[in-house]
């Protein structure tokens, strides 16, 4: 607790005294705050039984998200064109210990035909392809893209291995197989990650509180404007207006649960506050309404400015993420500013039970500057005594911590290391690849002119990584017949016609098998190397597939991280120099976040590369992690900056540092923790990006909330003294003559 000054005149509590007579009548007071947690029951009410349906209106196809100019993007609309369906290919794997014999292969076409009759399984299955070694063999099952992909792929998986002859692996891989993959991880997203973060910050709260209603209050808070987010973005993507996927869906759950709790610490330190010069809980309630409104709103908005920048994305994955983060801290302040206040009116004193906060406004008034015991006020000693060595240590520790940045591979990962543990995909492209072209499955597709199609063959077929070259057809029964230096090849035994390509506006679809696995970096190599052999030999070819499809979305991903960081890093420093009406304050709290930044993104690198031995990392990881990081961080100084120059305005600079270092040393520190632990429960979810993310923003959160805001901007700021507000009239103002005791 700060202690105000001991002259009569300097004699203030932290808010005006409010008269304890209310002007408002009774009945009112008792009536607004019943409307408004009715409101906020009705709306958790109706948005509750949404948590399990968000499955319904979202998509995890990679192509989805890809910008409308991508190759990629282009030949994926022309697909169903070409084949009429949107099949998603699942590929199934056949291995045995020794050649599979003739017996074998026909119970596994038995087995095949008999898949193909399970709901969700579209025509087309082709029949067993064995391997040139005889000791595997391939086929292909298109999955229906409006089924249940990850049930589909389940069942014909259970089937093949059920009916398969002993001895013989039976993998389901490919593309559907993936998809199957990210949807099982991702089914955990309404139960395990929502539940270990409430837990998280119910017991973080326990522990702040040390009381049992504070922390029920404050958890519905954030619960409620969980449901009312995820209402309103649930029917904006049904309505198509935004596009939601599982990854969305997770960060969304996190950042709402974590700046809500976040906010609501603040306004509930603002009332214990209050209620210690106020008898009348009406008038503390809105005088802590009144006190936390300013630093609230504002590190609200930094938050929202910052996700909003993220509309300037060519990845749709990113720029949908910008909007639907947004919805949620807009709820989350709602939810702070009206539910909240509204509750804890409701409880009163009683909030704090065992602990009921007291009415002394004599005990505010008789108490000192700055308490001489405690953690806090020893800091705070500490600032006053060694400002320079303490700002100065703390920004070299944390530069020596961003040296690990060189350390950071942010080139983009397979699609077969999204996925942590066990994935049978996974096994099963290992396996395709030890007997199968790697890229069986999963060719790359070039959509070229009709008349251009022999010159696009010869650069195929010339083509390093290329295994073998077909084009689409109608008159074959696969769908495709083989190109090669002569021309199409006949589909079947001798004298029978050649086929006809389809052609499709004047286009015809060629299919590259890759010789690499199709989401390997040398299949990226492949891919890349054609585009610009064929941009030569046939500039109107595009090419498209699953290879093509992750190399532009690492392309856009990079892209977005080049453009969009440094108008986040404009858009925030704006905010704060509105927020603190100066320049140089915002320019250092801008500073010394992104140092911190830096910091969190080295040591995950170091920590990514030598303990987790991850294969790399998406190239949006760092993209997000500097959003969140920078908004959130910003958010902490804005809580600590805002109360510092409310206590400079009455005390003078360097004292009001010293206060208001005391005053939300511990709300600070709890909202941190309680950031850090929501976004750490993202790991619980087995995708490597968001385990990624995890790790960077709880470490970066911890940074800022013991380093970066307890240490380095409180001393900075000492040691720089009224200058920091320049050229408000605050930095001409002279400093107190009075010392803190």
């Amino acid at each position: 607790m700060i202690r105000p000054a001991a002259h009569d005149d300097e004699r203030r509590p932290p808010t005006p005294q409010l008269p304890e007579r209310s002007p408002v009548p009774r009945w009112l007071r008792v009536l607004l705050p019943a409307v408004l947690i009715l409101v906020w029951f009705t709306i958790a009410g109706i948005g509750g039984p949404y948590f399990g349906k968000v499955s319904e209106v979202s998509s995890n196809d990679q192509t989805t998200y890809l910008p409308a100019s991508a190759d990629a993007t282009k030949v994926q609309a022309l697909l169903g064109e070409f084949n009429d369906s949107t099949a998603i290919p699942a590929i199934v794997v056949f291995t045995g210990q020794e050649a599979l014999t003739s017996d074998q292969l026909g119970t596994l076409g038995d087995a095949l035909n008999a898949a193909a009759r399970i709901d969700g399984v579209g025509s087309g299955v082709s029949p067993v392809l064995p391997s040139d070694d005889g000791l595997a063999a391939q086929a292909f099952v298109p999955i229906d893209n409006s089924a249940e992909v990850g049930t589909v792929v389940t069942e014909v998986g259970a089937a093949l291995r059920a009916a398969a002859p002993d001895g013989i692996a039976v993998f389901v891989t490919g593309p559907a197989g993936f998809t199957a993959d990210l949807v099982d991880a991702f089914a955990g997203i309404d139960g395990i990650l929502l539940g270990v973060a409430l837990l998280a910050v119910l017991v973080i709260l326990i522990l702040v509180y040390r009381s049992l209603l504070l922390p029920v209050a404050v958890l519905s808070t954030s619960l409620f404007a969980l449901c009312a987010a995820l209402l309103t973005v649930w029917w904006l993507a049904k309505w198509g207006v935004l596009l939601l996927s599982g990854q969305t869906q997770g960060i969304l759950f996190i950042l709402v649960i974590g700046a809500a709790t976040d906010y609501s610490l603040l306004l509930v330190a603002r009332y214990r506050e209050e209620l210690r010069v106020h008898e009348d809980k009406w008038a503390a309630t809105l005088a802590a309404i009144r006190g936390a409104f300013e630093p609230i709103v504002a590190s609200g908005g930094t938050v929202i400015a910052g996700l909003l920048c993220l509309l300037l994305s060519d990845l749709k994955s990113n720029s949908t993420l910008g909007p639907v983060a947004a919805i949620g801290i807009v709820f989350a302040m709602l939810a702070a500013l009206t539910l909240l206040p509204a509750m804890l009116f409701a409880f009163g004193r009683a909030a704090f039970w065992p602990r009921r906060a007291r009415y002394e406004p004599e005990a505010v008034e008789a108490e000192g500057d700055i308490p001489r015991t405690g953690v806090w006020g020893h800091l705070a000693r500490s600032i006053r005594h060694r400002p320079r060595l303490i700002w100065s240590t703390t920004a070299l520790l944390l530069v020596i911590g961003a040296l690990g940045i060189t350390q950071l591979d942010a080139s983009g990962v397979p699609q077969s290391d999204l996925v942590l543990g066990a994935s049978e995909a996974r096994d099963g492209q290992v396996a395709l690849g030890e007997h199968f072209p790697g890229g069986s499955g999963s060719p790359a597709l070039v959509v070229v002119d009709e008349q251009q199609m022999e010159a696009a063959s010869e650069v195929l077929l010339d083509a390093d990584g290329i295994d073998g070259v077909s084009v689409v057809t109608a008159d074959s029964p696969s769908g495709s017949a083989p190109v090669t230096a002569d021309g199409i090849g006949a589909v079947g035994p001798p004298g029978t016609p050649t086929p006809a390509p389809t052609v499709v506006d004047g286009r015809v679809l060629l299919q590259a098998t890759l010789a690499d696995a199709a989401d390997s970096e040398a299949a990226a190599g492949t891919v890349t190397r054609l585009r610009a052999e064929l941009a030569n030999a046939v500039p109107s070819a595009m090419v498209g597939g699953v290879t093509a499809t992750a190399v532009d979305t690492d392309a856009a991903s990079i892209h977005d991280r080049t453009l969009i960081i440094p108008v986040v890093l404009l858009v925030i420093t704006l905010i704060l120099m509105m927020l603190l009406r100066s320049v140089v304050a915002p320019v250092l709290l801008l500073i010394t976040t992104v140092l911190s930044f830096g910091t969190a993104l080295g040591v995950s690198a170091l920590v990514f590369n030598g303990l987790f031995h991850f294969p790399g990392a998406d190239p949006a990881v760092p993209l997000f992690g500097f959003v969140f990081l920078v908004a959130l961080g910003v958010d902490y100084n804005i809580f600590l900056m805002s109360r510092v120059r409310e206590e400079s305005l009455r005390h003078g600079t360097r004292m009001g540092v010293l206060r208001g270092t005391v005053v939300t040393g511990s709300v600070i520190t709890s909202a941190g923790l309680v950031l850090a632990a929501t976004f750490a429960a993202l790991a619980v979810i087995p995708i490597l990006f968001l385990v990624q993310l995890a790790f960077m923003v709880a470490f970066g959160v911890l940074l800022d909330t013991f380093l970066v805001r307890t240490l380095l901007v409180p001393a900075l700021s000492y040691d720089i003294g009224r200058a920091i507000w320049w050229p408000s009239k605050l930095a001409r103002t002279p400093e107190s003559e009075r010392t803190p005791r």
